[in-house]
């Protein structure tokens, strides 16, 4: 491994901010494993990996063979199962470039997946393995250039600033040197975007997928940066992006035509001046070395579609048990929470969410799973249930002033005020779940 070299001390460099992205990773460490499995359709998810599983299979299948982990290269591929014919609640994990030109994609549902691609190869997931080569490339990172912001499991911010080659043709330089690092650590393949701030270092980072360094100096705002659609500005979210469109605009470029003032009275003082800085370019953020989660979250995705009425006993204990191992997950952390919310999805895979904001700060199990049930009364329970989710957000360490980022909410789009028939359904619907 390359010792770090003693970093320039000039403060008059310009800022240059890397955003690096494992090309396809949960795929590509099963690649690791399986390496005749490469430039085929595979899709990662399903499950968890269970190798002695596939052990056994493999011995029942082929007896006249000697099989162990050290001999995975030489599975056969017709032995490995494909997504014709899948029925289930799994959801893609990832899914490697091949599977990808099908328009299969992550977090879409595996019935959906084998209809668009169904020679795809179905592997489920090595969670051990995928965090294992996770902190290696971070570390193989962080001898090159130590100021690194964790992001994800296979993602991350550098700053290059200050760091031998980071200045050398706009940073191409030193992201080749790390892109060759962690290729010769792992076997892996990463895109990088190298960029003046993180907004537009993360844009940059999908440019040339895979295995791709892409370079963005401050004059190529208007040629690379403003015809890209707004939904490529990280924190413009479905529901900004359709409201924007309602407006006629579709690129970063028209949003930045737009004035400040208009876009201020159109989506609200903060997310509005927010959105005419992003439109333009302008990010000050800093690479953190070090950050604090803005929520914490359980949810579950049930065997089969719950009905609020028929299935009121399961669901009542599955959601008490979610605001249970929620405010354990906060009290472990040492955090407190002030927003409490619900997440269902439908039988037809509609999502949709509600909150409340409290007055004051809480990790109390009572607490969320009342403030969490009164959300539970603000959508339709008539409907069969995939799955459920309790989240507590705005968290804050005891002691702190709790300020934290806000993001875009459509007053449009929050519910309207409850009238007391829908309220009375409910409350019959699931009982379970008052406060």
């Amino acid at each position: 491994m390359l010792d770090r070299v003693n970093a320039p001390t000039d403060e008059t460099l310009p800022r240059r901010i890397a955003h690096l992205d494992m090309d396809a990773f949960f795929a590509s460490v099963e690649l690791l494993r399986y390496p005749q499995l490469k430039g085929l359709p595979v899709v990662i998810g399903g499950g968890r990996r269970r190798e002695d599983d596939l052990l056994q299979r493999l011995r029942e299948a082929y007896p006249d063979r000697e099989w162990a982990t050290d001999s995975l290269d030489h599975i056969p591929v017709d032995f490995f199962p494909r997504l014709a014919g899948y029925t289930g609640r799994g959801v893609a994990t990832t899914a490697t470039y091949a599977a990808r030109q099908f328009g299969v994609g992550s977090a879409m549902g595996l019935m959906k997946a084998a209809k668009l691609c169904p020679q795809a190869i179905l592997l489920p997931v090595d969670f051990e393995e995928v965090r294992r080569i996770s902190r290696l490339f971070k570390s193989t990172i962080r001898e090159i250039a130590p100021v690194v912001e964790d992001r994800g499991v296979d993602e991350v911010y550098i700053d290059f600033t200050h760091v031998p080659g980071g200045q050398r043709e706009g940073g191409r330089v030193l992201a080749r040197l790390i892109q060759k690092s962690i290729f010769q650590v792992t076997g892996l393949t990463c895109s990088i975007g190298v960029a003046p701030n993180k907004l537009i270092a993360k844009m940059a980072s999908e440019f040339k997928k895979p295995n791709g360094i892409s370079i963005v100096q401050t004059d190529d705002l208007q040629t690379l940066i403003w015809p890209l659609p707004c939904r490529k500005i990280n924190g413009v979210g479905p529901k900004a992006d359709e409201k924007l469109q309602g407006h006629g605009i579709h690129t970063i470029g028209e949003l930045a035509q737009r004035e400040r003032g208009w876009l201020i009275d159109t989506f609200g003082k903060s997310y509005g001046a927010w959105l005419h800085e992003v439109s333009w370019g302008r990010d000050e953020r800093p690479v953190q070395t070090e950050s604090e989660p803005v929520s914490m979250s359980r949810e579950t995705t049930f065997e089969r579609d719950l009905h609020a009425v028929r299935d009121r006993a399961e669901l009542g204990a599955i959601f008490t048990r979610l605001c249970e191992q929620v405010a354990t997950d906060l009290s472990n952390k040492g955090y407190l929470g002030k927003t409490i919310g619900i997440k269902l999805r439908y039988d037809n895979f509609q999502s949709v969410t509600r909150d409340v904001t409290l007055d004051h700060f809480t990790a109390d199990p009572a607490t969320i799973r009342r403030q969490a049930g009164l959300c539970l009364k603000r959508v339709d329970l008539s409907r069969r249930i995939r799955l459920l989710g309790v989240r507590v957000g705005k968290l804050v360490k005891p002691g702190t002033d709790g300020s934290v980022p806000q993001v875009y909410s459509d007053p449009a789009s929050s519910p309207p005020p409850r009238d007391q028939t829908r309220h009375d359904r409910n409350d019959l619907l699931f009982p379970e779940l008052d406060g």
